[in-house]
């Protein structure tokens, strides 16, 4: 077993990580952006070393910064948990190539199934049933014009080749769409995985989203640990995951399980996976594999028993799978609620901002995956995930029952998150039939009835002696260290990083008490101006000063926490003032455009 573990993450899975290596007697190593100095995870591993200077988005994706991190701290492994390099072929090589083990497959599985289009050949070559589609990349909008006449017809879903958690992905209803379809899906996939390449596949208007969770070892045994429905999404993302899919049955289970198997085996898969597939009609498809642990592992683990980080940690270091195919029972029912700073009456907009009051509900068969406390930022950087949110009951009426006492008991005061969508969704009576709610989620008048209160006046911010006892962090070399003294307060506490100190330790201080709702308020703006629903870099904008729109039209297209939101015109007229442009950064509230109304 390895002595040290580097975790090449952040948030709620590399603290999922880190306890788990604990359990295991593994020392770990944190790393960490300048945003994320004051981290849970920084401050819960043994080590922690600062990723240097640059953008705080793009620390986590520096080949050449982790290495040095690796370099310097000895450590023997790399976990790379979910997003950022945890898909990246060159960097599991680069591990591989310094004999620094990747906790995940090989470089080769990796590249094999990384590139949605080399995986969907893979596995129609080995007899598994894909969507139908294209399975090399379409070149540009003629091209898949061509090809969609051809032989795929519309609806079409537009994916980038790279792609994966939603990312990369359009659909185009008709032909009038699919250019900015196909333009999106290629601006995603070349942002977040530096490929712009694209493929098409037929769109599926309301499936269920099934995917299989497998694990495999060095030593050619593979198994699965069945499936989850992952179908409640918003913007082809997901929001609530369960175990088993209530429309999967013994049959269906056994069929999709050999799908999943076959699909890891024929890539020499070591480590955890996922089989992502749709299910309509009793047809199921292959739709893409990640080759790492998924964010929703949690319900699976629930309803199996195994620890899934822990048993590929124990692969990673060579060791066989604990358990055998014929040895997976799956007992009672999971649900898992992806807790995410994002507003549902407004489309799910972003809502980063600070932590106050924080209260983690408890009780029986209630777990928690977070990576925040009082007084944590949820930073437009990132993604908006607070927490994950999981419940284990007999079935899933009582998971439901469970689930929705946990939500009432969760508090997270000074943000908007999606706790209210969650209660109401749970409550309706979709969610009991166990359909996939697509009506409620992309229904503007439904989700506007999960407005939060108007801001009242903001509370004045208390304030407090200072303590005798002080916390500071300090960077030495780039590698961080935690003091305490005994006094009055450094002199130099509130002057940032000079020097290599940094302000102290969020754990030190008491976060200022507001109010909730005062908080929680989104951008203002009302009449001819149209104001931001959130804090964003400009992308793209589609207007021009002197044109004249119709309400609803596309104006420009916000990037916040990781997803693009399109932002429309609130009423019909002329553009008569545009104060952004590409590249720009706006604030909740500022004015993206004034459109005046025509004249008489």
């Amino acid at each position: 077993m390895f002595s040290k573990v580097l975790i090449a993450n952040r948030g709620e899975i590399a603290v999922r990580i880190i306890r788990a290596c604990e359990e295991l007697g593994i020392a770990t190593v944190a790393v960490y952006s300048e945003l994320d100095r004051d981290a849970i995870h920084v401050r819960r591993a043994d080590e922690a070393y600062l990723l240097g200077p640059g953008p705080a988005a793009e620390s986590y994706l520096v080949i050449d910064k982790i290495l040095d991190a690796i370099e310097r701290s000895g450590a023997e492994a790399v976990h790379p948990g979910y997003g950022f390099l945890a898909e990246n072929a060159a960097f599991a090589a680069a591990l591989e190539q310094r004999d620094v083990v990747f906790i995940g497959p090989p470089s080769s599985a990796i590249e094999a199934m990384g590139s949605k289009t080399k995986a969907r050949e893979l596995m129609a070559a080995a007899g598994v049933p894909i969507v139908p589609g294209t399975t090399e990349p379409v070149a540009n909008v003629d091209d898949a014009r061509k090809l969609i006449a051809d032989t795929i017809g519309f609806p079409v879903a537009v994916k980038a080749a790279g792609g994966g958690g939603g990312k990369g992905f359009r659909v185009a209803l008709t032909e009038d769409e699919l250019e900015a379809g196909f333009e999106g899906a290629s601006r995603e996939g070349e942002k977040f995985f530096s490929d712009p390449t694209v493929y098409l596949e037929r769109y599926l208007p309301d499936p269920r989203h099934v995917e299989v969770q497998v694990m495999a070892d060095k030593h050619g045994n593979v198994i699965h640990l069945g499936e989850r429905d992952c179908s409640i999404q918003r913007r082809h993302q997901k929001l609530i995951e369960e175990a088993p899919a209530p429309a999967v049955g013994e049959e269906l289970r056994a069929r999709i399980g050999k799908i999943a198997t076959e699909a890891a085996a024929a890539v020499n898969y070591a480590g955890a996976g996922t089989i992502e597939g749709l299910l309509q009609g009793g047809e199921y498809f292959f739709l893409e594999m990640n080759t790492r642990v998924q964010v929703e592992h949690c319900v699976t683990e629930m309803v199996t028993g195994m620890d899934i980080v822990k048993e590929g940690i124990r692969v990673a270091a060579g060791e066989p799978l604990s358990i055998a195919q014929e040895d997976v029972h799956l007992r009672g029912h999971a649900i898992e609620c992806r807790i995410n700073a994002e507003d549902a009456s407004k489309n799910f907009a972003p809502a980063p901002g600070s932590i106050g009051a924080y209260h983690e509900p408890a009780g029986p068969g209630v777990r928690i995956d977070s990576g925040v406390g009082p007084g944590s930022e949820i930073s437009p950087m990132y993604d908006p995930m607070v927490a994950k949110l999981i419940v284990w009951d007999v079935d899933r009426e009582q998971a439901t029952a469970r689930m929705l006492r946990a939500l009432s008991e969760f508090e997270i005061g000074g943000l908007k998150t999606l706790l209210p969508f969650h209660q109401a969704i749970l409550a309706t009576d979709q969610w009991m039939a166990a359909e996939t709610c697509r009506d409620l989620i992309e229904n503007k008048k439904w989700l506007k009835q999960l407005a939060f209160p108007k801001p009242e006046s903001p509370e004045a911010v208390e304030t407090e002696e200072a303590p005798v006892e002080h916390a500071y962090t300090v960077e030495v070399s780039g590698k961080r260290f935690d003091v305490k003294v005994i006094g009055p307060p450094f002199a130099g506490a509130s002057a940032g990083a000079a020097n290599g100190s940094v302000p102290p330790a969020a754990a030190a201080r008491k976060p200022p008490r507001r109010s909730e709702r005062a908080a929680a308020a989104g951008g203002g703006g009302g009449g001819d101006a149209l104001a931001s629903p959130l804090q964003g870099t400009v992308l793209k904008v589609a207007v021009e000063a002197g044109a004249t729109v119709e309400e609803g039209a596309l104006v420009c297209v916000i990037e916040a926490m990781k997803m693009e939101n399109e932002i429309t015109a609130h009423k019909s007229g002329t553009i008569s003032d545009l104060p952004i442009a590409v590249g720009s950064s706006v604030a909740s509230g500022d004015t993206l455009a004034v459109i005046t109304a025509a004249a008489g």
